[in-house]
């Protein structure tokens, strides 16, 4: 390792998403940082991305599945590129739709090589329409739910959040991950295909004493959920299903129980009332489905026991 400038390689993921390149593309490669590579990971897409990327960014490098593997599936292709075959000391994970600052990489950088138990480090994330205004700083750790809400969401920044500290968790929009950490516990899960994928990465990384780091001065804009749409029935069978058994692998059966039957009463039985009432019928559909797939996932895998309900 070159101990001035760790090797880094910015992984962009990207599914049907050529129009939201450019920026993407472009900003991370105006990065300040001497030791980067940027690599687009085209996820199965047929929208001709890989050409799109060959033709425009030939700084860029495109590295292509031929069948979409979903969030984590995607990721860990170009995780694999990035530390096994590519040699890198560290992995940006960023989204495709979003605009990067260009000192993000080096802020990122410094905070990571402060400590070997740090896994991940991220930052300012700003709405990209309202530039001023957080989506996120990072998440506050929650009493029922674990993962809780993001902290800063819908704030203008006013210097509020100016420290460098740890978090419970963190969106994964952006965040550099080490290679140590990837040595240790590998990569993303897929039975997470999509939502909740960076949750169980970083339970599993807590649990051997990695720490998740936020810094102030690296900053991105984001389109936010532009590839899966916000409202989707996709998400909301998602988020029906994994963020249920994130809790039921790496908490306690009083842990599971007291966040199960809450999370059927708000997240599903209520929501779905209310998916019903805005005529939505699929995302109100798709809610049970998620919910009671990961119930059979429970059963199927032998996770359950009589305490995790009674």
């Amino acid at each position: 390792m070159n101990q001035k400038y760790p090797k880094v390689i910015v992984l962009i993921l990207s599914y049907n998403g050529k129009h939201l390149l450019k920026e993407a593309v472009s900003s991370y490669l105006e990065n300040d940082y001497p030791n980067f590579e940027v690599v687009v990971i085209d996820n199965g897409s047929n929208d001709g991305t890989k050409e799109y990327v060959q033709k425009n960014f030939p700084k860029a490098k495109v590295i292509r599945i031929e069948k979409n593997r979903g969030y984590s599936g995607g990721f860990n292709f170009g995780l694999d590129f990035a530390f096994n075959k590519n040699k890198a000391d560290y992995v940006l994970i960023t989204n495709n739709d979003v605009k990067a600052d260009k000192k993000v990489i080096s802020e990122l950088i410094k905070v990571a090589e402060t400590d070997e138990k740090i896994g991940f480090v991220t930052g300012k994330v700003y709405y990209y329409d309202s530039p001023n205004v957080f989506q996120t700083v990072g998440k506050k750790e929650d009493q029922i739910r674990w993962n809780g809400d993001h902290i800063g969401n819908r704030e203008e920044d006013k210097g509020q959040y100016e420290n460098i500290s740890e978090r419970c968790f963190a969106d994964d929009i952006f965040t550099l991950v080490s290679k140590k950490l990837y040595r240790d516990i590998g990569g993303y899960d897929t039975t997470f295909f999509l939502q909740s994928e960076e949750y169980d990465w970083q339970a599993r990384a807590k649990k051997l004493g990695y720490k998740i780091m936020y810094t102030p001065y690296a900053k991105i804009w984001h389109k936010e959920s532009m590839t899966i749409g916000r409202n989707s029935a996709l998400k909301a069978y998602y988020d029906a299903r994994n963020p249920m058994l994130v809790i039921l692998l790496h908490k306690s059966p009083q842990f599971f129980k007291r966040y199960f039957w809450i999370h059927f009463r708000q997240d599903v039985f209520r929501s779905s009332l209310v998916s019903l009432k805005q005529l939505k019928p699929l995302v109100a559909l798709k809610k049970w489905q998620g919910f009671f797939s990961g119930i059979w996932w429970g059963i199927k895998n032998k996770k359950f026991t009589v305490r995790h309900f009674i």
